[in-house]
């Protein structure tokens, strides 16, 4: 912490640095990677291998953090976003497919998470899963449209307090230790279909494109929040504020694969122990858990897929706007207004709302989202 002080001294020379003030982006980041799509992910990997893969979340750590701190610090010393950045230095070309698959990979997730929110809801107070994923759709769009950035930044940060209820849940069952820190860190792998699919379900969740895409913007959010140049050109701040972004990075990502790890080890201990090797959707795998580790570890399971939802689905849109309104020059990011960033806010209401149409068809979110 005193190397963290005498590093970011300059920026809060009457301030105490505090490590809660430093995390923004990366912690928001890293919360958002464990969405409901990614517990489901983690849930099956859990269930069908048990505690064998957890070396997994030990494996990508680095990965991510390397990917992610790439990202911020184009955002950071360019003051610029990916898309931008693609932009300025690609054929069109690049810059067009890249923004096309993000934003149907994002459309698609968005409507899978709201329908898993929309199913877990339905299993804590009965009801119409439809409209509680509607519910949930208009009231991430709506939040993440009309509150100002300073506030909403503030609502994120807090809405990945919602990620201990899998912590809570681990703790609420019998794990074997032992075995289970085992598994996180010594690899087992066996060279087969299944193996190879999880291991590329989990890589392909825990490393996203659309993380990489909202840090940078989020980090060019910050230096216009701080009314601050991008680092390019104030060189004698890039010590200062690198460093910030590296411990951001470090703790987000840590963050994440920790609580990822806790999912595994969760359905590990409960749905692996008593033969239940195939989750086939949301409700599955948090009403599986009922009868083997009781109503509360049901209950805090159901409300963490609601948490982490509310937290990953504006995200999700938050990232897609983001690369489509660079990629057309159009006026955008979340501290604007609505009314000077229309056609920016209108991709994230397109994305979130239009996704909708995912929850009223008979895809499986979780089976579409594994394999």
């Amino acid at each position: 912490m005193g190397r963290l002080k005498s590093v970011l001294g300059a920026e809060l020379p009457k301030r105490r640095t505090s490590l809660l003030r430093i995390l923004g982006p990366g912690l928001v980041t890293g919360a958002a990677d464990d969405d409901p799509s990614g517990i489901a992910t983690y849930s099956q990997v859990g269930a069908q291998f048990g505690y064998a893969l957890g070396w997994t979340m030990l494996f990508s750590y680095p990965l991510m953090t390397a990917i992610q701190g790439i990202s911020a610090g184009i955002g950071a010393v360019t003051g610029q976003g990916i898309a931008q950045n693609l932009r300025r230095h690609y054929p069109p070309w690049m810059l067009r497919l890249a923004v096309s698959l993000l934003f149907i990979a994002n459309f698609i997730n968005i409507g899978t998470d709201l329908a898993a929110m929309g199913a877990a809801l339905q299993l804590l107070i009965d009801g119409s899963h439809l409209i509680y994923a509607a519910a949930f759709g208009v009231l991430c769009a709506s939040l993440e449209i009309f509150i100002s950035y300073r506030r909403y930044v503030t609502v994120l940060k807090w809405l990945t307090v919602s990620l201990f209820a899998y912590v809570a849940v681990v703790l609420a069952v019998k794990v074997p230790w032992a075995v289970a820190l085992e598994g996180a860190l010594i690899p087992q792998f066996a060279f087969d279909s299944d193996h190879a699919m999880a291991l590329v379900a989990v890589l392909g969740t825990t490393i996203s494109p659309y993380l990489f895409f909202w840090q940078a913007g989020e980090e060019v959010e910050e230096l216009h929040r701080r009314h601050l140049k991008r680092l390019a050109k104030r060189p004698r701040r890039a010590r200062a504020e690198l460093a910030r972004i590296r411990i951001d990075t470090l703790v987000g990502m840590g963050f994440s694969n920790l609580i990822a790890l806790f999912i595994i080890f969760a359905t590990a201990a409960t749905l692996h122990a008593k033969g239940i090797t195939q989750i086939d959707t949301s409700a599955q795998a948090a009403e599986a858990l009922r009868p083997i580790a009781g109503e509360f570890a049901f209950a805090v399971f159901a409300v963490g897929i609601i948490g982490t939802g509310l937290l990953a689905v504006p995200v999700l849109a938050g990232s897609a706007a983001y690369a489509v309104a660079e990629m057309f020059r159009w006026p955008e990011g979340l501290d604007r207004r609505p009314g000077e960033a229309k056609a920016f806010y209108g991709t994230i209401a397109v994305a979130t709302l239009g996704s909708l149409a995912l929850s009223f068809s008979a895809i499986d979110p979780i089976r579409a989202l594994y394999w």
